[in-house]
């Protein structure tokens, strides 16, 4: 083999070599478009559905502080001025915990949910750790509901139905030996005594 040959085969294995490099890399580029695309839309959906829900709970929000007002004046009427008062401020925090849900967009409710994360990062896991036992009771609480149910309905199927036989249950050995009936004697004709005379009138 001469020394062009053996150049030129080199050279074909390294032009191989990019074009397998180059199509990795497209593949990569590309595969990274895609996450990036389903993760940015995965993003919008989770940034409307927010918006939706944090729309509806300040709507909710702000009837509840609608009905701590009423019951306020209700009290203060009454002359209740302490418990009027406190009610009146729990009006007053309602309304301005409704409006911040009604006029935040999902990124300042995500983005004030993160500062607090960090500034009371134990009230946080703390709530974390609150929701982990509860959902924890409540699949133990399912589990044992299912167990009773299964465990009951196999019990019933085992059931059999018992007809009561008066003779058997007032005799016990009745049900552990047959009952022999006599039978009726039979005698042969030859054996019966002759008739007696008929009698005559005289």
């Amino acid at each position: 083999m001469t020394e062009e040959s053996t150049s030129g085969a080199q050279q074909a294995v390294q032009e191989k070599g990019q074009q397998a490099k180059e199509q990795v890399q497209q593949a990569t580029s590309s595969a990274k478009e895609q996450l990036q695309q389903a993760t940015s839309s995965a993003q919008d959906k989770m940034r409307q559905q927010v918006d939706t829900r944090s729309t509806e709970a300040g709507h909710q929000v702000d009837s509840v502080a609608e009905a701590m007002r009423k019951a306020s004046e209700h009290l203060s009427g009454q002359g209740n001025d302490l418990p009027a008062k406190a009610a009146e401020q729990v009006a007053q925090r309602a309304e301005q915990l409704g409006q911040y849900l009604r006029e935040s967009d999902a990124d300042k409710i995500l983005g004030d949910l993160e500062d607090f994360a960090r500034k009371q990062p134990l009230i946080v896991a703390a709530v974390g750790l609150a929701a982990g036992i509860a959902a924890a009771r409540f699949l133990k609480a399912s589990g044992q509901r299912r167990y009773r149910a299964q465990t009951q309905g196999s019990s019933y199927a085992g059931l059999t139905t018992t007809t009561y036989d008066p003779a058997v249950q007032s005799d016990p050995l009745a049900s552990r030996y047959p009952t022999i009936e006599p039978e009726a004697a039979t005698y042969p004709p030859e054996s019966y005594p002759p008739a007696p005379p008929a009698r005559t009138r005289g």
